[in-house]
């Protein structure tokens, strides 16, 4: 055993039936373009509590780049520096009131402008970072300990190349060197320090929302991608850590074959592990990764679990994915020491008998996807609530789906017609009240009937709670739009109202 950590995933731990909600930290509400870890974080914190929820499950943390999407991040533990409250800035002294100019982020309180952001967020940053004491004692002690400063080497070279990934850059600065390293952190040393500062201001933000969250019994549960980006300071310092060629280029990259839901599958784009090498560390690197991120969550998430049992991989340079292959990734071998960790596994995709087994052997809690078990008239699928294992999570959806109102609403007659039957099956099995009168009652009745699934936990979208069609969906995977990742929330979406509805539901399932 690897780790130990008391205290976090207790609803895990003791298989107590628990309700979250699932609440990215950028669909927040905040005056300042994207929600931030300041006092509407609280307030959601408050609305949890209210609500009678458990756990507050959020996407990743990660800074993004290209595409804006989390998944895609230039450094496996960098944080993201939008996050970091302005207001909480000025009450430090380090901002004034004149600094924030909050009109340089759009007029659309809805939805997210990272190209705002990106233009006009880091300079308020530098001027916090103007004011910040660098001797100050605990920020030196967390510069030498380390954990980001690959995150703020690579930041400062992105800066200085106009941010276009490393494999364009020119020059030395091509290829990664310790000399390169040492060389660029001492000419750019302010320029390093600010990135590293922006770790520890974030951390710091984060932690007393942590702490506060905690102390009412909420849980955070986190999430960790399985891959990293090629444009990433891993893949530009580290790639003995990845199936690349002499040159420094993808043998292949990962995504997912065609599917029901994609004809051309899915190309994601990141590079694949070597995963002979990993294992020849005793997988060192992915082992330090998994303990970062629950020093930071109650429970950590790995997204696409599935690709450790076996992974799918596509030549690099195709621009779809219906041509590419399955190899066995490291399986059990990776998570034995980590059996008692608080993980849940996204389960999701093609699942096949490796699959099932890597979960049987971990122990880790899976998902079921409610909207997936509903669109189709078999008994066998896995979705279905006469399936479903204790040992897992129930969703309506994930931020990858359609909401479950978008769903409703873009079916036609005969599908709508498919929906109905199985939903009133599931709600018989489970003894659940059926209602679909409005489009509202059916999405108010497959919430309850996720809530009822027979299920360790339940976990919603807070779109679906608030009945919102796909104009507030959170991804559409694989497709570069501006309408992922954008979607926020209103202060008025977080009711009393509302809380006291959720909590009823909840005190009605169990889940209390």
């Amino acid at each position: 055993m690897l780790y130990n950590y008391l205290g976090l995933g207790e609803h895990m731990k003791d298989n107590q039936k628990f309700f979250g909600i699932l609440m990215p930290l950028f669909s927040l509400p905040s005056p300042h373009g994207v929600g931030t870890l300041g006092k509407d974080a609280f307030r959601f914190v408050d609305f949890l509590f209210a609500s009678g929820a458990k756990v507050w499950q959020m996407l990743p943390l990660n800074v993004t780049s290209y595409g804006d999407s989390p998944y895609q991040s230039p450094s496996s533990n960098g944080l993201s520096y939008y996050y970091i409250d302005l207001d909480l800035l000025k009450e430090e002294g380090l901002l004034k009131k004149e600094d924030i100019h909050d009109e340089l982020y759009g007029t659309d309180p809805q939805h997210v402008n990272y190209e705002y952001l990106f233009y006009h967020r880091l300079g308020t940053l530098r001027t916090a970072f103007s004011r910040f004491n660098k001797q100050n004692q605990s920020f030196r002690k967390f510069v030498r300990e380390g954990t980001y400063n690959d995150f703020a080497f690579y930041m400062v070279l992105k800066e200085k190349n106009h941010y276009r990934p490393w494999y364009e850059w020119d020059g030395e600065e091509r290829n990664y060197t310790p000399e390169l390293e040492l060389k660029v952190k001492k000419a750019y040393k302010n320029d390093y320090l600010f990135y590293a500062w922006t770790q520890f201001e974030f951390l710091k933000q984060y932690k007393a929302l942590k702490k506060y969250a905690n102390r009412k019994g909420i849980e955070i549960m986190g999430d960790m991608p399985i891959y990293v980006a090629y444009d990433s300071v891993e893949a530009y310092k580290y790639p003995e850590l990845f199936a690349f060629n002499e040159d420094h280029s993808p043998k292949t990259v990962a995504g997912v074959p065609p599917d029901a839901f994609s004809d051309l599958g899915q190309l994601w784009g990141n590079p694949i592990y070597d995963w002979d090498y990993q294992r020849s560390t005793g997988y060192a690197w992915f082992n330090r990764r998994i303990e970062e991120n629950l020093k930071i969550f109650d429970i950590l998430r790995i997204d696409h679990f599935r690709g450790f049992s076996a992974f799918y991989e596509i030549p690099y340079g195709r621009e779809d994915a219906k041509i590419g292959w399955w190899h066995d990734g490291p399986a059990f071998d990776l998570f034995q020491d980590k059996t008692d960790l608080p993980i849940v596994a996204e389960n999701l995709g093609v699942i096949d008998q490796g699959v099932i087994d890597l979960m049987n052997q971990t122990g880790y809690p899976g998902m079921e996807v409610v909207l997936f078990g509903i669109n189709n008239e078999s008994d066998e699928d896995s979705n279905k609530p006469w399936n479903a294992s204790f040992n897992a999570i129930a969703y309506t959806g994930t931020h990858d789906n359609e909401t479950v109102m978008g769903t409703l609403k873009g079916l036609n007659e005969e599908q709508f017609s498919v929906y109905q039957k199985v939903v009133r099956r599931c709600c018989e099995f489970l003894k659940i009240p059926y209602r679909d009168g409005t489009l509202d009652e059916l999405t108010d009745t497959i919430n309850r009937l996720a809530m009822a699934y027979p299920c360790l936990g339940t976990i919603i979208p807070l779109q679906d709670l608030l009945h919102l069609d796909n104009s507030a969906r959170i991804n559409r995977p694989s497709v570069l739009t501006n309408e992922n990742w954008v979607y926020r929330a209103s202060k008025k979406d977080f009711s009393k109202k509302l809380a006291n509805s959720i909590r009823h539901l909840v005190i009605a399932s169990g889940r209390s």
